[in-house]
């Protein structure tokens, strides 16, 4: 991997804090050392409700108090804690048009210990056909508040380990059930039985806050989640060549978890922050964003003047090096304020050139961009074009540190009108939001 120092050093050394250059403040070695860390074999790959997510956590802890930060609403440490319920099948009997249906061929969401269905129940029979589009399908099925028997088109077999992949966890289940079907085309009459086992499960965002000198009731926030996809298995994406089946997720989010450190770090020993400053590392992003969805009840939305989510930054855009896009670049003026702030550099931010993978609503900062804050993800992935996104590759080695480091430092130094109180991002109109 080719590294050129020099054609990245582009932010100068005339911003100082108390003396020294912010150079000297976000370095490429505190970045490697956060970013081995979490990205790190022994943290397993830092999935939800495993060692590796809490021993990840713990870290993070570490850092927000070698930082000087506080803890949050009063806590007595950094971890924000809530509960989710999570349902595991311990049977299913389904017969549909007198034949049994194997259990490989069906995924089940349920949160109730057990279920009795039939054609004569409160259950609707729907279709996914081929040519459809199965992602929008699926959510429309999956997040309803009804029953559904779902057969969907053999031509969507492949998929079928990714929607078995997925977490049956949920912060308010419901009592309904849903039945994705696959290779079944006709069911005029079934029966399905169901036994599950369900539990609450607990979890923690990591959360500091640095208070603000006279707007102390006025927050920016900066993100990243810390979770990823843990250990997979040949059938369940792509292992690394040596039978690595980690998936480290360096980029996916360490980068981002490891920004939000250094961030805070800087602001500290900036010290001069009028807005209060939240430092946040989300948890089960992956699993649906809760951790965000949870964080976000807990502050008034209206209070809240701008979102920075950092998520995947450990790579080059597709504009080289000192480059980063926003998402949701047209809903506020967010980042037309940022490129002010870099007028004097050669960073420049971008809108988000992938504008037909909705990335604005597939991060943490959209259930805030929801409730109208000026919430937008910041990121360097080429999604249409980036090798190791979501595969045991996704390893530090893969990363250019240097270049993430710069990009560090432009997000500190763009967000410091916000943050100062001079500049007021415009609000996100959530009535345009889908």
């Amino acid at each position: 991997m080719k590294k050129s120092i020099a054609s990245i050093f582009v932010l100068g050394l005339c911003f100082c804090v108390h003396g020294q250059s912010i150079d000297k403040i976000i370095t490429t070695n505190e970045v490697s050392r956060i970013e081995k860390v979490l990205s790190a074999d022994d943290m397993q790959g830092r999935r939800t409700f495993t060692p590796g997510i809490d021993k990840a956590s713990a870290f993070i802890e570490s850092e927000f108090k070698k930082a000087g930060l506080k803890p949050f609403m009063s806590a007595t440490n950094f971890r924000q804690e809530f509960a989710m319920t999570e349902s595991k099948a311990t049977s299913s009997k389904i017969i549909i048009d007198d034949k049994e249906i194997d259990n490989k061929q069906v995924v089940t969401f349920s949160y109730q210990p057990q279920v009795s269905l039939t054609e004569k129940s409160d259950v609707t029979v729907v279709k996914i056909n081929k040519g459809d589009n199965l992602g929008k399908k699926f959510n429309e099925y999956y997040n309803s508040s009804k029953s559904y028997l779902v057969l969907v088109d053999p031509s969507f077999n492949n998929v079928l380990p990714n929607i078995q992949h997925i977490e049956r966890i949920s912060a308010n289940p419901g009592n309904n059930t849903i039945l994705f079907v696959f290779g079944v085309s006709q069911a005029s009459t079934f029966s399905i039985e169901l036994k599950n086992v369900i539990s609450k499960k607990s979890l923690n965002n990591v959360v500091g806050v640095l208070p603000g000198k006279s707007k102390p009731d006025e927050y920016v926030i900066f993100s990243g989640h810390y979770d990823h996809l843990g250990v997979g298995s040949p059938e369940e994406g792509q292992p690394h060549p040596a039978n690595d089946s980690i998936y480290n997720g360096a980029n996916d989010d360490a980068a981002g978890s490891t920004a939000v450190i250094m961030l805070a770090n800087y602001f500290k020993k900036l010290n001069n922050n009028e807005r209060t400053i939240i430092f946040t590392t989300f948890v089960a992003e992956e699993l649906g964003g809760f951790g965000a969805k949870y964080f976000s009840k807990q502050l008034p939305a209206d209070k809240v003047i701008a979102m920075f989510n950092l998520e995947m930054i450990g790579t080059e855009s597709k504009w080289g090096k000192n480059s980063a896009y926003i998402t949701g670049f047209e809903k506020s003026n967010f980042g037309e304020i940022l490129q002010k702030n870099l007028e004097k550099t050669n960073f420049k931010f971008y809108p988000d050139p992938y504008p037909e993978q909705q990335l604005f609503y597939r991060s943490d900062n959209a259930t805030l961009a929801k409730l109208g804050v000026p919430a937008h993800t910041i990121s360097t992935s080429k999604m249409d074009n980036e090798p190791n996104y979501h595969t045991a590759d996704d390893e530090f080695e893969t990363l250019d540190i240097p270049n993430m480091t710069e990009i560090i430092k432009a997000i500190a130094l763009s967000s410091a009108t916000i943050i100062s109180g001079k500049d007021t991002p415009t609000r996100v109109d959530s009535t345009k939001l889908r």
